[in-house]
């Protein structure tokens, strides 16, 4: 059945580790147990990704603290879209395999990272989410620290349980929380930059797994107010067996509206040219013309890693579910297509 909704609170695998009801749903009612996984602990992958953007103030922040198993990636960037230019640092762990100790769930549990350079940590309390970090020579030798809040009220998000056809204990399990406003501040090299959550919003990437060892996805997100609601969208496709349901919905003062298949429509020319995005059900149909290209590429023997996450403006119509057009001008969002082998 496509876009099959779960429903039902229950253990997310079965008992030889492949997925129980693969689908979508407003919450994560599937129980994720790292214990449960069929699958050597360097092949389990789980992270947490905050983005948090300005379009007033023409600025944003990006967080991940993540265990790949035999890998970890914490990463912080700092976007500033009126020059326009983007700052990136990251830091690369061996053998990690759940030390982090990253939350089983979304909703409770702070989870953290500490060292010479780095400290961040992501505190989840009843409503809301608060973001610390300090990471000491981030740019020309200046530190950047940051004390963020994501007002996070009673909300559908989008969650997907996704397994691959070619391995029966790969699975990749997703939430992402969109239309948190935002409020705090940033402050780099003697500047601050201050959110203001009437026009500002951060995004959650949760995610737990097993992926196969080579793929690639698109994917793309963003926030806005429209006098006075709160409208996001979660899109994308390429990731796993999407035969049970897509990811792509859309959010408008916190009811989710589930919508079918979207397609990137990048530009042969280069992904900093125009793009567009075209909907099978027609109620997603947008134009985008991208800013910052962040992108990164490593290629060594046993990994890749391929990265374009464009940001840009977002302009045309998205359709809720009892046909209310809601038109959108000038969005700040983004866009991203990754190829990883690892």
């Amino acid at each position: 059945m496509r876009n099959h909704e779960v429903t039902a609170v229950q253990p997310l695998l079965k008992a030889d580790g492949s997925l129980r009801e693969p689908g979508w749903s407003k919450q994560l009612y599937q129980v994720y147990d790292r214990n449960a996984i069929k699958a050597k602990k360097s092949r389990i992958k789980e992270w947490d990704y905050y983005i948090i953007l300005s379009p007033k103030n023409n600025f944003g922040v990006a967080f991940t603290i993540s265990d790949c198993g035999y890998f970890g990636l914490q990463s912080v960037t700092f976007f500033d879209f009126s020059v326009p230019c983007e700052h990136t640092k990251t830091i690369f762990n061996l053998f990690p395999m759940g030390k982090y100790k990253l939350p089983s769930v979304s909703s409770k549990g702070n989870t953290q990272y500490h060292d010479r350079q780095l400290d961040l940590e992501y505190r989840v309390s009843a409503g809301k989410r608060r973001i610390l970090c300090n990471y000491r020579k981030f740019q020309n030798g200046k530190t950047l620290s940051c004390d963020i809040t994501l007002e996070q009220p009673d909300m559908d998000t989008m969650v997907i349980a996704t397994p691959w056809k070619e391995k029966s204990t790969a699975f990749y399990y997703n939430q992402k929380i969109n239309c948190m406003r935002a409020s705090g501040r940033v402050t780099l090299d003697g500047k601050e930059y201050v959110f203001d959550p009437s026009t500002d919003f951060g995004t959650l990437d949760w995610g737990r797994g097993v992926w196969t060892y080579d793929n690639r996805w698109f994917w793309g997100s963003g926030n806005c107010d429209i006098d006075g609601h709160s409208f996001g969208f979660n899109i994308g496709y390429g990731f796993g067996d999407t035969t049970a349901a897509s990811e792509n919905m859309l959010f408008y003062d916190g009811k989710c509206h589930k919508i079918d298949d979207v397609k990137f429509n990048i530009p042969a020319t280069g992904y900093t040219d125009p793009w567009t995005f075209t909907s099978s059900d027609g109620r997603f149909e947008m134009s985008f013309k991208p800013i910052i290209d962040r992108s990164a590429k490593v290629d060594v023997k046993f990994m890749l890693t391929d990265q374009h996450q464009v940001f840009g403006k977002l302009s045309g119509k998205a359709v809720l579910d009892d046909g209310t057009v809601i038109e959108v001008k000038d969005m700040l969002c983004f866009a991203e297509d990754v190829h990883n082998r690892y």
